[in-house]
């Protein structure tokens, strides 16, 4: 066809490299993907006021939310192996921002929960284009380049939470999604200008490229280990901050919710100083960093388990914990676009889906350990699952080498 890409505009865009310009505004656009997903996380009881419906049924707006991402992250995300991504990922965009409008005009509580179910289900866009940065980084660069995109997807779930609250006190909770609307629009305009047009894909049947999921985990050693690793380090980092609200909403601390919020800005700063982790990959020290930074993850939860009853020091923890964390996000993704370059969407759909599950681990666990033991049962779990982690680190490190 005439508007496909030609081989030689496929090899110029592949040869450039992922400029600065270019991996900035791939962070950004993931950011805000993904952070329409926690949009509503501080805005549930106002929202519950809103419709005369019970607090505890605003908890149902995060859930549908979810269970939308998952969903889009299943059946959308494999596309980014077979179509042609300069387009997908601004229409996906699009249909996202539309989904948000719904959501802030929403005339009942059960219509705001199925435009947040299609929220979650179309903006999945962050999760293609960090495979599509692994496509268009020169290998020099990759580790680098996956790294910012990754580290753009945590800044945008911290950040989401705290513009939301301070937002919603100043112009209500429909302005919010108004808001990510026009910022997703914006974002898609950008992409449309700035994304290549890489070579086409030979097509694969849609039940087949699904299907190839599964066999493309069963085919690679290094991608089983790594999906363990990543997802049992995501249980710790869910459990980490659900357990997180509950000790600073309770003596002897007591901070009220936007407190807790600010809190999010170290983790924050964390984030962004694990972003490095991608340099590590570049220059061959995958393997050794995962095993460093799981140490770190550790010693993170020994210094807030025994130091509970003080800010600084917990502040200090959430400050370490989540570079370790974003370290290990970071340096897992990287490795497993190394493993096969033509099924990284797959790959993706593969690490994503198992955090998804580990992460929904982590939140029960929290409370589960909250009422047993409180911080320290919490911190001590927490220490038991890195523990696992490191062990399977240990004991697979020859297969996370191999491909």
């Amino acid at each position: 066809m005439a508007d496909e890409p030609s081989k030689a505009e496929g090899a110029s865009a592949l040869s450039s490299g992922m400029s600065f310009g270019l991996t900035l505004l791939f962070a950004v656009a993931a950011g805000a993907a993904v952070g329409n997903l926690y949009l509503a996380q501080p805005l549930l009881a106002e929202i519950a006021q809103t419709f005369g419906v019970p607090a505890g049924s605003g908890g149902l707006l995060v859930t549908m939310t979810q269970a939308g991402y998952a969903v889009g992250i299943f059946l959308i995300v494999p596309l980014g192996d077979t179509l042609q991504r300069h387009r997908l990922i601004p229409a996906m965009m699009i249909l996202s921002a539309l989904a948000l409008i719904a959501s802030a005009f929403a005339p009942s509580f059960t219509l705001l929960l199925a435009a947040l179910a299609a929220v979650g289900l179309t903006t999945v866009a962050g999760q293609i284009l960090a495979p599509l940065a692994g496509d268009l980084a020169k290998p020099e660069q990759r580790g680098r380049a996956v790294g910012t995109v990754i580290s753009g997807v945590l800044v945008g779930i911290l950040v989401s939470r705290t513009i939301s609250g301070f937002l919603a006190d100043a112009f209500g909770w429909r302005a919010i999604y108004l808001c990510a609307a026009v910022l997703i629009i914006v974002l898609a305009i950008l992409l449309a200008r700035a994304l290549p047009a890489l070579p086409p894909r030979p097509a694969v049947p849609y039940g087949r490229l699904l299907r190839s999921i599964f066999s493309t985990i069963r085919a690679h050693r290094a991608v089983q280990v790594t999906l363990v690793l990543g997802a049992t380090v995501f249980s710790v980092f869910t459990m980490f901050w659900t357990g997180l609200t509950l000790l600073l909403s309770a003596p002897p601390f007591s901070y009220a919710a936007s407190e807790i919020g600010l809190v999010g800005l170290v983790g924050l700063a964390g984030a962004l100083a694990a972003r490095r982790a991608g340099w590590l990959h570049d220059r061959g020290w995958s393997v050794p960093s995962t095993g460093g930074a799981l140490v770190l993850a550790l010693v993170s939860l020994a210094i807030s388990g025994f130091g509970a009853t003080s800010i600084a020091i917990t502040l200090i923890a959430v400050f370490l914990i989540d570079i370790a964390i974003q370290a290990l996000n970071v340096l897992n993704q990287t490795r497993l676009f190394a493993v096969d370059p033509t099924a990284r969407s797959r790959l993706n759909t593969a690490y994503v889906s198992c955090n998804f599950i580990g992460g929904a681990i982590g939140s029960s666990l929290a409370g589960v350990l909250w009422h047993i033991g409180g911080w320290f049962a919490l911190t001590l779990g927490g220490g038991v699952l890195i523990g696992f982690a490191f062990l399977v680190w240990a004991t697979q490190r020859r297969a996370l080498t191999l491909k």
